[in-house]
């Protein structure tokens, strides 16, 4: 899986939280992404503080499928992923966010930067205040301002990052509007990835009819593994039709 073909095509992430992901249940999930065929399988949380690398150990023994670190904090920091995302949340002001985390954890992630992914982390306000707002302690862009979004992912491009990530938050009422994907999409030459507030076939559906290039499903599946197996069947699909 090289850096330059992240993601390769349209596809799927099933994002692990180790707060939530464990026994049965995990084993399930995993069982299902395998037989159609996730994309990725990314560990991370904003509220998790420990078990990032007992959860990767755990999925990479019971699956092949590539391993992808979304950490929360830098206490989540680990190198046994397949991949690491180092995400600077470009629509705040927080500036830990924006740089000084990174600076902290440049010394630690030297020497697998071949792993490291930049990507350029938009929060976008989907009905109501997400953990990732209260703990990061910044705003989202207002669901309604398409224009601030696509401003600052063509920055985060400019900037150098790698991959835009729209994210309507753990736990949102509602997906990133289909306005806001598109818009940013038309704007930007890197590759665009979707998440947080997803629990229906038709709203995976809308993300790629709109531009995503990777959908990041969480929340949606730890309640119905039945939206992981409709999501891939929308991705393959799609990549068909390519």
């Amino acid at each position: 899986m090289k850096q330059n073909k992240f993601p390769a095509s349209k596809s799927i992430a099933l994002l692990l939280d180790p707060d939530k992901a464990s026994g049965n249940s995990l084993n399930n999930l995993l069982k299902i992404a395998d037989n159609c065929r996730v994309d990725y399988i990314m560990a991370g949380g904003s509220l998790t503080f420990t078990g990032i690398n007992e959860l990767i150990v755990n999925v990479k023994r019971k699956t092949s499928i590539p391993v992808v670190l979304f950490p929360g904090n830098l206490l989540q920091l680990n190198i046994n992923a397949d991949k690491i995302l180092l995400l600077s949340l470009i629509s705040g002001r927080n500036p830990e966010l924006l740089i000084g985390n990174h600076v902290t954890a440049a010394p630690f992630l030297k020497n697998v930067k071949n792993k490291v992914i930049s990507v350029g982390y938009i929060l976008i306000n989907c009905g109501a205040k997400t953990s990732v707002e209260y703990i990061s302690q910044t705003e989202a862009i207002p669901r309604d301002k398409p224009e601030i979004a696509v401003a600052t992912a063509i920055a985060g491009e400019m900037l150098g990052l790698k991959i835009i990530y729209l994210e309507a938050g753990s736990g949102a009422p509602d997906p990133v509007p289909s306005g806001i994907i598109k818009s940013v999409k038309e704007n930007i030459s890197i590759p665009l990835a979707v998440g947080g507030g997803i629990r229906n076939p038709q709203q995976v559906e809308v993300a790629y009819s709109n531009g995503a290039d990777l959908v990041i499903l969480g929340n949606g599946c730890e309640k119905n593994s039945e939206l992981l197996i409709q999501a891939c069947e929308i991705r393959d699909k799609v990549n068909k039709s390519k």
